[in-house]
């Protein structure tokens, strides 16, 4: 009987306590009967960060009640997916908002300077030898691709990943990822001498409106020769909308029991790494380095073998990849600052902050090309290789949190007034921004032809591009690739035609011989040095596709289309002269609803002609000379 008393009157005790805890909102106070214990403490956390507008409209109990413990439940989740929580979020925006208004520079007290660094230039003595050196460690790394974005921006409703990296083969983006990683692995293998080989893992951050069809691409197609395991999927969840200076939460214009949300940036996937425990994972496994890209970058491949060997020769716990950046080119510079109380960091700085902030630090003629012809600011291409175990560490100090930043759109100059609701956002590549002075933070610099071409831009926006600037669309993705393989053949020694300028879609790009190879074949430069023998000639007119790993290029005449495939058992050289129709680049109309939109956002087509193809399905020695 006296338990019974005792907890009739803890149970009084309580409502009591919620009631005077919830005395601010009398909406959220009659409505506490048809809440959790769970969903009040989640009012009582709204009312104390200021949010009590978010129950103003709540009628009685009775009425809508399904919507407000909806309201409730998303809370909860935008309240557990951020690290410290929606109070420390809604915190961390009064500072922010208060420091834009104010007009505050977040680079107050810092000097800018040089950081160190690596500059390759691909196929020299250097370069090779960090290849070897990278591919050996591959072995020993993680990859984590950035996939949360919809091509909507580029034209195509799929997701980026699922867009053909070039229309010569069809390759998607995610397709040549995996491939690649998987011809790496395999290199790594080699050079182990003995160790078993593992399983390189592949995480891929998703988010609401990527996760499902990047499941079903990866699935329908066999996840591209992974096995199943060692693919992980981690959703980002969106952020709360700001809608003023005091950070109130933005309720929906249309649903006044849903909070506005909108992407928080690629840097949570620091976060959910973290929180995953995934890291922790692949250091029990002994793994050492995890990588970090893009989604639609089709050359950087090309370039990570060397990066991860500078990062293991000089042994950097963080590597920004970089590439040579014109002096106020529109892309930041990778840039150390150091700070009038000692701090030091390295940094990307924006281009429209890097010039004024040199200007403000005794270089008054601000950010200029040095003697290369090249600001000494490298180009920030957002690919970063980063030691495991200092990784761990600093992550365990901060739990995966980034410095963010907040951009809202003011209506006038008073900054009092949003034109709509703004929210924190965070970037990949600022980790390093809470890392200590000792922390080894170098860059790689690699030639822009063989490292950077990504594909963000709709054919409407790449043809307001200022000439001589980069499109960065998929008419300039597509070529750039052609472009980096055919420049790459040069190297080896192949006689490669001099490209033609053309127009598509209003940009005016080099279009140099099609020549594509599945990663099987080639992922360093070493081993298309390796396959690539005798007197090679190859017209601008020309498509070569190899697809096969053992296929030996000699004494090659072409002008005209090639396509070579074989079993991994099958060695087959390839030489004479191919002479035929080939295959033809078409412009076409951006505007003809006809045509597929992965097409469409190009400008053009490949009209095959005529083509010589050939494919050794046995194991045995093959040769191809007509």
């Amino acid at each position: 009987m006296a338990s019974a008393v005792d907890s009739a009157i803890q149970k009084l005790a309580t409502v009591q306590l919620n009631e005077l805890s919830t005395s601010s909102s009398p909406n959220l106070q009659k409505n506490l009967s048809i809440l959790s214990p769970e969903q009040i403490e989640l009012g009582k956390m709204l009312l104390e960060t200021g949010q009590v507008h978010l129950f103003e409209n709540w009628p009685d109990p009775g009425v809508d009640d399904d919507d407000k413990k909806a309201l409730l439940a998303q809370i909860d989740l935008l309240n557990s997916s951020y690290p410290g929580g929606l109070a420390s979020y809604i915190k961390t925006a009064r500072e922010l908002l208060a420091d834009s208004k104010a007009g505050r520079n977040p680079f107050d007290g810092f000097t800018p300077s040089v950081p160190s660094g690596e500059v390759l230039t691909c196929g020299d003595d250097n370069f090779i030898q960090y290849e070897e050196s990278g591919v050996k460690q591959i072995q020993n790394a993680a990859f984590v691709l950035v996939a949360g974005g919809l091509g909507e921006r580029l034209g195509y409703k799929g997701i980026k990943v699922a867009l053909p990296m070039e229309t010569t083969t069809g390759t998607c983006f995610l397709q040549h990822y995996i491939e690649s990683i998987l011809s790496l692995s395999k290199a790594s293998y080699k050079h182990a001498q003995g160790e078993c080989q593992r399983d390189v893992p592949l995480v891929i951050m998703t988010s609401d409106d990527t996760h499902g069809h990047t499941l079903q691409l990866l699935e329908s197609n066999s996840y591209f020769g992974m096995k199943p395991t060692q693919v992980k999927l981690l959703k980002q969840e969106k952020v709360a909308c700001l809608a003023d200076n005091d950070a109130r939460l933005a309720l929906d214009l249309n649903n006044k029991y849903k909070i506005q949300t909108k992407p928080h940036g690629h840097g949570d996937v620091h976060a959910l790494l973290y929180s995953s425990g995934l890291l922790k994972e692949w250091k029990d496994a002994g793994l050492r380095w995890v990588l970090f890209f893009q989604d639609t970058n089709g050359l950087l491949f090309k370039a990570i073998p060397a990066a991860l060997g500078v990062s293991v020769t000089k042994e950097y716990h963080v590597n920004s990849l970089a590439v040579p950046r014109k002096a106020k080119e529109a892309i930041g510079g990778i840039t150390k600052l150091t700070h009038t109380d000692g701090r030091e960091m390295v940094i990307n700085v924006e281009y429209n902050q890097l010039d004024p902030l040199l200007r403000a630090t005794g270089h008054p003629d601000g950010d200029v090309n040095c003697e290369t012809g090249f600001s000494p600011y490298p180009g920030n291409i957002n690919q970063l290789i980063l030691e495991l175990g200092p990784y761990i560490d600093e992550l365990s100090k901060t739990g995966g949190a980034i410095k963010e930043f907040i951009n809202p759109k003011y209506k006038d100059s008073t900054k009092t007034e949003f034109k709509s609701s703004t929210r924190l956002e965070c970037m990949m590549q600022d980790y390093p921004k809470t890392l200590p002075p000792s922390a080894r933070v170098g860059f790689t610099v690699t030639d822009i032809w063989l490292a950077y071409a990504p594909v963000k831009n709709n054919p409407e926006d790449a043809a307001k591009v200022p000439k001589g600037n980069p499109y960065h669309s998929a008419t300039s993705g597509e070529t750039a690739i052609y472009r980096a393989n055919s420049m790459i053949l040069r190297k080896a020694g192949v006689k490669v035609d001099d490209p033609v300028t053309q127009v598509f879609n209003g940009q005016e790009v080099e279009v140099w011989s099609r020549v594509v190879w599945k990663p099987k074949w080639a992922v360093t430069f070493s081993d298309v040095k390796s396959k690539v023998k005798g007197d090679n000639s190859v017209s601008q007119k020309s498509t070569l596709v190899i697809k096969g790993q053992n296929v030996v290029i000699e004494d090659l005449k072409l002008d005209g289309a090639l396509i070579v495939d074989s079993v991994d058992e099958a060695e087959v050289k390839v030489g004479g002269s191919v002479l035929n129709n080939g295959w033809m680049i078409e412009s076409v109309d951006k505007d003809c609803v006809e045509l597929p939109e992965e097409v469409r956002i190009r400008g053009f087509k490949i009209n095959k002609k005529e083509q010589l193809e050939e494919f050794y399905g046995e194991s045995g020695n093959f040769c191809l000379k007509p």
